[in-house]
């Protein structure tokens, strides 16, 4: 039964990292969370009116960027925008589907992005274990306990133990306790829906997100003369990246977060400054930007 208030998606099922940072960041039963099976699903779902909006992973502070997320906004997503961030502090469990020794384990089930911020005890502690893919760290516990094989594990949330029955072998299993994952929030552009119902921001300031790209990318100090229109302008960058376009070899574009938001006036001007380098400048979103990170 619909419940009449606006719908989120998120990479489900239930118990994900993306469902705590949905629930975190919004104010209380102020939507309803939607799980879908894959960042692509939940893109799409929100282009095609599904949901009223998205929230996804962009950034681990392990593993780095979420290469699928970037990729969507700038390229077939280019009709969402980014409204809001949420930051969530992750720790991985490895769960099983009843009592199970370390030395018992030969395969552990997670999502891909999972095992390079866990590297440390799975090299250490399951050196004879296998890792396999499953499309969410939930998944991976709903099919490891469904499945009740002996041998098998898998790394997800104490959510998600909860909720698919699973016993917990061990909680804290990440590399850093620090480790944090950035999720933000999709709108569709221009469809005059209200911005999501976050909790109050915890004064983090503005944040705008952009890709550029161009055909002088391949030339001396090009990159130089688009980063000075930042510079000379003292707009921080809190973050840059580069990622193929998928056309030819070296052929990049440039994923950069400035400390502003769009309409301030210096930003503005270094975006138009930008422009006169660039094919292509696009801004993927002007938004509050997070500053202290809820815990999983």
């Amino acid at each position: 039964m619909a419940s009449g208030r606006p719908r989120v998606g998120y990479l489900g099922p239930e118990g994900t990292f993306s469902e705590e940072a949905l629930l975190a960041s919004s104010a209380p039963e102020a939507v309803e969370p939607v799980p879908l099976t894959s960042i692509l699903g939940t893109v799409t779902a929100l282009r095609e009116g599904a949901v009223d909006w998205s929230i996804v992973p962009i950034e681990n502070s392990l593993e780095g960027s979420i290469s699928v997320t970037l990729d969507l906004l700038a390229g077939e997503a280019s009709d969402v925008e980014v409204v809001g961030e949420a930051l969530l502090r992750v720790r991985h469990s490895l769960i099983a589907a009843g009592p199970v020794e370390l030395g018992e384990i030969d395969t552990v089930i997670t999502h891909p992005q999972v095992p390079g911020q866990c590297a440390s005890f799975l090299r250490k502690e399951l050196t004879r274990a296998r890792v396999l893919p499953a499309s969410s760290t939930a998944e991976a516990v709903r099919a490891v306990v469904g499945a009740a094989e002996h041998g098998q594990a898998a790394l997800g949330t104490l959510l998600a133990a909860e909720i698919y029955g699973g016993t917990v072998i061990r909680e804290g299993v990440q590399d850093r306790d620090d480790n944090e994952t950035r999720f933000v929030w999709l709108a569709r552009t221009n469809a005059g829906a209200a911005q999501p119902p976050l909790r109050e921001p915890t004064g983090g300031g503005w944040k705008t997100s952009l890709v550029f790209w161009g055909p002088g990318a391949d030339s001396p100090g090009w990159l130089v003369r688009c980063l000075d229109e930042f510079a000379r302008r003292a707009i921080n960058l809190t973050k840059i990246e580069s990622r193929p376009r998928r056309e030819q070899l070296g052929s990049y574009m440039f994923f950069a977060d400035l400390e502003g938001r769009v309409e301030d006036r210096r930003i503005a001007e270094a975006l138009h400054g930008v422009s006169a380098h660039c094919q292509q400048v696009r801004v993927l979103g002007s938004y509050p930007a997070a500053s202290t990170p809820s815990r999983a």
